[in-house]
């Protein structure tokens, strides 16, 4: 969350008078099978798809003001539409009734995933009278800077082009119509009862076989039947199993999750926070991994330590804050000349990840820990603890960008964040290293209760700074301090008095100006308050932070990083995935306060 400019590049080609204009955020619905993921608005119109990876260039760019889109639904304007996702999964149906027919379009991106090639599943179906149904089929590699080009229709019925190193092909729509310059576009009918499938395969390398969609969706369907675990017993257990669909889907299978899969959707409107999280943050995982370990010792948790062991035994100390899920470095920032979505300014890469963030290696003990618990620590995780454990030894004085990745300083948050990983790590590894590590975290707290307690007894924001901090409020929820002190129950008051508004809550203040007016509450710390309360023993402020936090999402059940509470809009990439995180390990949490 930086607010350095990137440079500019030059040249996409500018959309098409039809684009389709973007919506509020709420509307949208999220595709996602690990690799890489789309948007998709109330019209049926898929606005967003980088391929072939996560971080690869856009498509679809519809969403940021670029060329390119996949449309598929009436070609009756006069509807109104609404949708669901299968539960424990991806799957998502979209809906409208029109003056005369209910039509359903059932979509999603096949799975299995594979690295270098996507799929698209899309079936329209006529469920009251006769559809009529619009398509327009638009790809336009490179955020549109490079058109598809020897559009053609094979012999099978399938269309076929290429264009900036991708290959493409559509299946299902051969009475499509060309205009010359790599568009399709049709307008047919969906007889009553009946159902159309079509199938878009998009990927650096020629396809072989058959785009068979009754195959591709079988696969796809008994892909997510193992994915979703059993959430019956939780808080809101079918958000807690959408949110674990979620993580799924942002996940690749090298184990990575990113942390959104958009860039550039802006925090304020006409402000500098836009950034590209098209990248996997090595807390973010953490967070993602302490959910699901909360729950149980399910794959999502094995996937996340297996990168995050890979990348610690590769980078020791000097560990990046956030990696492609490929582990090579986040590009810098750099400028797109496109309009972006209204409010924000277009960019890709982030500078955020070369910075040094102390806190990072707490969560990361965190993470070993519960693996610990579990059962889940193999030999080389168990030697990838160690280095984080001498990574906190060697630079825990050392200021440090922080969870929020502004200057350098003496964040309070990151100290608490490396003595609850150290205290977690030692109870749950045991033995001579144990007592080391709980010594250490012993040093850490007594100089940053020196250097951050405030004579009031509650934590300040930094060393200098007695601002309020939400970020506390998580190592607070881990056990950095132990049960009687009464500084945590104090500073988690003094947060809630200071950074709330309407239920919700902001992460710090901007100097004298009003909570809202500089950004948009922060979801993940309403969580964050939630799981505070739980640990402090008060289960009543738990459930209202937590099921007022929940509140803050569209009828797709998606979470952005803000939410304007004024305007009650989305603020910020989409879907982010450690609101999504801290939703689930909430929701586990608060299950035990439930029950009793």
């Amino acid at each position: 969350m930086n607010d350095t400019p990137p440079d500019r590049q030059g040249g996409p080609t500018p959309p098409t008078t039809h684009a389709s204009s973007p919506w509020t955020l709420r509307e949208y619905a999220f595709l996602g099978d690990g690799e890489r993921g789309a948007l998709v608005g109330p019209r049926g119109e898929m606005v967003w798809l980088c391929a072939p990876r996560w971080d690869s260039d856009a498509v679809f760019s519809t969403l940021i003001g670029g060329p390119g889109e996949y449309v598929l639904g009436p070609d009756d304007h006069w509807n109104v539409w609404g949708g669901y996702y299968e539960e424990g999964t991806l799957i998502h149906v979209g809906r409208w009734i029109t003056g005369d027919s209910e039509i359903e379009c059932r979509e999603a991106l096949a799975g299995p995933a594979a690295p270098d090639r996507l799929v698209v599943l899309r079936r329209i179906r006529a469920v009251r009278g006769d559809a009529r149904i619009r398509l327009r089929l638009d790809a336009r590699p490179g955020f549109g800077t490079h058109p598809m080009t020897g559009l053609r229709l094979e012999d099978d019925g399938t269309w076929s082009a290429q264009g900036g190193g991708l290959r493409l092909r559509l299946a299902g729509a051969a009475d499509a119509t060309p205009d010359g310059q790599g568009l399709l576009e049709a307008r047919f009918t969906v007889a009553a009862g009946e159902a159309r499938d079509l199938v878009l395969e998009i990927g650096t390398r020629a396809g072989a076989e058959e785009l068979d969609p009754g195959r591709l969706w079988r696969a796809t369907e008994r892909h997510w039947a193992g994915v979703a675990p059993d959430c019956s017993g939780l808080a809101a257990p079918r958000d807690a199993r959408h949110a674990y669909a979620i993580l799924h889907g942002l996940t690749s299978a090298s184990g990575a999750m990113v942390a959104a899969a958009t860039t550039s959707l802006p925090e304020r409107a006409n402000g500098e926070r836009n950034y590209d999280y098209r990248f996997a943050w090595i807390r973010d995982q953490c967070y993602a991994g302490l959910a699901v370990a909360a729950h149980g010792p399910h794959p999502l948790l094995d996937a996340g330590l297996s990168f995050m062991t890979e990348r610690l035994l590769a980078d020791g100390g000097e560990l990046r804050p956030a990696y492609t899920v490929t582990g090579d470095p986040v590009a810098r920032e750099r400028a797109l000349p496109l309009p972006g979505y209204p409010g924000g300014t277009d960019r890709v890469g982030n500078r955020a990840g070369r910075q040094f963030q102390l806190d990072s290696f707490g969560e990361i003990l965190q993470l070993y820990a519960a693996a610990a618990r579990l059962d889940r620590l193999d030999t080389d995780a168990r030697r990838a603890l160690d280095v984080a454990v001498d990574a906190v030894e060697r630079n825990w004085t050392r200021p440090d960008a922080g969870l929020w990745e502004l200057e350098n300083h003496w964040w309070t948050h990151s100290r608490l964040c490396a003595v609850a990983g150290l205290r977690a790590a030692a109870h749950a590894v045991g033995g001579r290293a144990a007592r080391d590590w709980d010594g250490l975290a012993d040093t850490i707290l007594r100089e940053t209760r020196r250097r951050c307690l405030s004579p009031r007894g509650l934590w300040r924001r930094a060393e200098g700074d007695d601002g309020p901090e939400a970020a506390l409020l998580l190592p607070l929820a881990r056990g950095c301090l132990p049960p009687d002190d009464p500084s945590g129950p104090r500073t988690r008051r003094f947060i809630a008095e200071r950074l709330s508004e309407d239920g919700y809550l902001y992460r710090f203040g901007h100097g004298d100006r009003p909570l809202g007016e500089a950004e948009g509450a922060l979801l993940l710390c309403g969580f964050m308050m939630a799981l505070a309360a739980h640990h402090q023993r008060d289960p009543v402020t738990a459930f209202r932070w937590f099921e007022r936090t929940r509140a803050a999402c569209g009828s797709p059940g998606l979470f952005a990083e803000e939410y304007d509470v004024g305007q009650r809009q989305l603020r910020g990439n989409l879907p982010q995935a450690f609101v999504h995180a801290q939703l689930l390990e909430a929701a586990v949490r608060l299950s035990d306060d439930r029950a009793g």
